[in-house]
């Protein structure tokens, strides 16, 4: 909705204040829980921690500022998230192959493992989560929300409303 938009009607509130009030439920229960899955992987790897080294499998050896424009966060702010994973052992810095002078980040086989263990552990939540759905409703509630965050990121990005 932007500044043009028609006000939404009674109805149109009350469904507003509905979803608004369920995504501020799901934003605190899965901030509570980390959606850190189950068993010994419960709350061991916090949001940043999982994103950052989840966006490093998916894209390989990334640049600070591939990597900060990709997650929509400032360089700083992936260089304060990536020096405890470095400390870890879960991510290496290296030299960029294609520019030596600058640096990438790597996961290391042991940041692999361990983002693994994590989203084995998460998946399995999800799957409990879930028992009472069917496949059709696992995939729908995928979709939505994927779009959802799509609508988020390109409005945090100074896109001003829904991706296209």
């Amino acid at each position: 909705m932007t500044s043009e938009s028609t006000p939404p009607t009674a109805e149109g509130r009350e469904l507003f204040d509905g979803l608004q009030h369920e995504v501020a439920v799901f934003a605190r229960r899965a901030e509570q829980s980390r959606l850190g899955a189950l068993g010994p992987a419960r709350n061991s790897m916090d949001r940043a921690a999982y994103l950052l080294l989840s966006r490093l499998d998916q894209e390989g050896p990334t640049g600070v500022k591939a990597l900060a424009h990709g997650m929509g966060i400032d360089s700083s702010t992936v260089t304060r998230q990536a020096a405890p994973l470095v400390e870890a052992a879960l991510v290496r810095r290296a030299a960029d192959p294609d520019d030596g002078r600058a640096v990438v980040l790597q996961l290391t086989p042991r940041g692999s493992a361990r983002l693994e263990e994590i989203r084995s552990s998460r998946r399995e939540l999800m799957a409990l989560l879930t028992q009472e759905w069917t496949e059709g409703e696992r995939e729908q509630f995928h979709s939505l929300l994927h779009r959802f965050n799509a609508a988020m990121a390109h409005l945090h990005t100074g896109g001003g409303g829904p991706a296209t």
